[in-house]
C-alpha cells in the first residue's frame, strides 16, 4: 500500500493516508463518499487510467485504510489533508472529481487553498451548497440526518446495508446493482470507524460550502441523477449550478445516487472529455442524458 503522511493540527498526532494510483498522464485525484473508500472509483480508474490519465484515489481519515485518529472529523481537517496529498505528490495541473461528501472537500479545498494546482473540479452527486434546512428553505431537515446517526449507534452493519439500497436506487423492480455489489459496499462501509461515520454526518449536514463555490473559476463539471434519493438534485446539483454558472451540468436521467456504478460508462465518457477538453462554456447549459 501507498500512504502519505500529514500531521493533525488538533491533537498533533501523525495521520497515514493511504492512496493509490493507476496509469501516467494528466492527474485526476477521486475524492470518495461516505462511508466508503477510494476503493469505490475501481470502475473508474482502472478504465480511465488507460485512456492515458493519471488516476490517483484516497481514503479519507477515519475511513478504510487510512488513520483513525478519533477527532478532527470535519471539512477544514479533510481540506489540509487534500493539501498534504497534493503537496506531497506533486500534483499540478490536476482535476479533482468529488463524489458526494466528496464534492464539499473540492469546494472547503478551493475556498482555503485557491485553485493553483488546479486545472479543473468536477463534483459528482454533489453534497454542496448547503444540505441542512435552514436559511437554505429546500435544504434536508436536521432530523433525516439525526436518524442516520441513531441507525450506525444502533446497529451499523444492518443501517449501511439498508442504506446502499436507497444509495443504488433498488426496488421492487428496480435492481442496477447485484446483491454481490451491496455486499462490496457494504465491506467498504465497515472498514471505517464508528466516530468517523457519525461525525461525518454532521459534518456533511452542517457545512455550508456557498461561499467556497463563488471562489471557483476553473473549468466546473457537475453531475447528478434526476433521481438522486440521497442528495436530491434541487438541493445538490441544481443549486450548485446557481452558484457556479459557468459550470458544465450534466443531469443524468433515471439516475441514483450511487450512478459512479450505475451510470458508469455515461460518467466515464463525461470526465474524459472534460479533463481532454477542460473547455468552459459562458452560457449556463444542463445537458440531460
Amino acid at each position: 500500500m501507498l500512504f502519505i503522511n500529514t500531521t493533525d493540527k488538533k491533537s498533533g498526532k501523525e495521520v497515514r493516508l493511504r492512496y493509490q494510483e493507476y496509469g501516467n498522464g494528466r492527474p485526476v485525484v477521486f475524492i470518495h463518499g461516505w462511508p466508503l473508500t477510494g476503493d469505490m472509483f475501481e470502475y473508474q480508474m482502472e478504465p480511465l487510467s488507460r485512456e492515458g490519465l493519471r488516476c490517483i484515489s484516497y481514503d479519507r481519515r477515519g475511513f478504510g485504510h487510512s488513520s483513525k485518529v478519533g477527532e478532527s472529523y470535519n471539512y477544514d481537517t479533510l481540506a489540509d489533508d487534500l493539501n498534504a496529498l497534493l503537496t506531497e505528490l506533486d500534483l499540478r495541473d490536476v482535476t479533482l472529481v468529488g463524489f458526494s461528501m466528496g464534492g464539499g472537500e473540492i469546494a472547503r479545498y478551493i475556498g482555503k487553498y485557491g485553485q493553483d494546482r488546479l486545472s479543473g473540479a468536477v463534483l459528482v452527486s454533489s453534497v454542496t451548497p448547503y444540505m441542512l434546512k435552514t436559511d437554505n428553505h429546500d435544504g434536508v431537515k436536521w432530523s433525516v440526518f439525526q436518524e442516520m446517526i441513531d441507525g450506525i449507534r444502533k446497529d451499523r452493519p444492518s443501517f449501511f446495508a439498508t442504506w446502499a439500497k436507497q444509495f443504488y436506487g433498488i426496488g421492487l423492480l428496480n435492481h442496477p446493482v447485484s446483491d454481490e455489489f451491496q455486499s462490496w459496499t457494504l465491506g467498504m462501509a465497515l472498514t471505517g470507524s464508528s466516530r468517523a461515520a457519525i461525525d461525518y454526518v454532521e459534518a456533511f449536514a452542517k457545512t455550508d460550502f456557498r461561499d467556497d463555490l463563488k471562489k471557483f473559476t476553473v473549468p466546473t463539471l457537475i453531475v447528478h441523477g434526476e433521481d438522486d434519493k440521497v442528495v436530491p438534485v434541487n438541493v445538490g446539483g441544481d443549486a450548485t449550478h446557481k452558484l457556479v454558472p459557468n459550470a458544465i451540468y450534466h443531469k443524468y436521467d433515471n439516475a441514483p445516487h450511487g450512478l459512479f456504478y450505475t451510470h458508469r460508462e455515461r460518467l466515464n465518457r463525461d470526465i474524459l472529455a472534460f479533463v481532454n477538453t477542460k473547455a468552459t462554456r459562458p452560457e449556463r447549459e444542463i445537458a440531460v442524458h
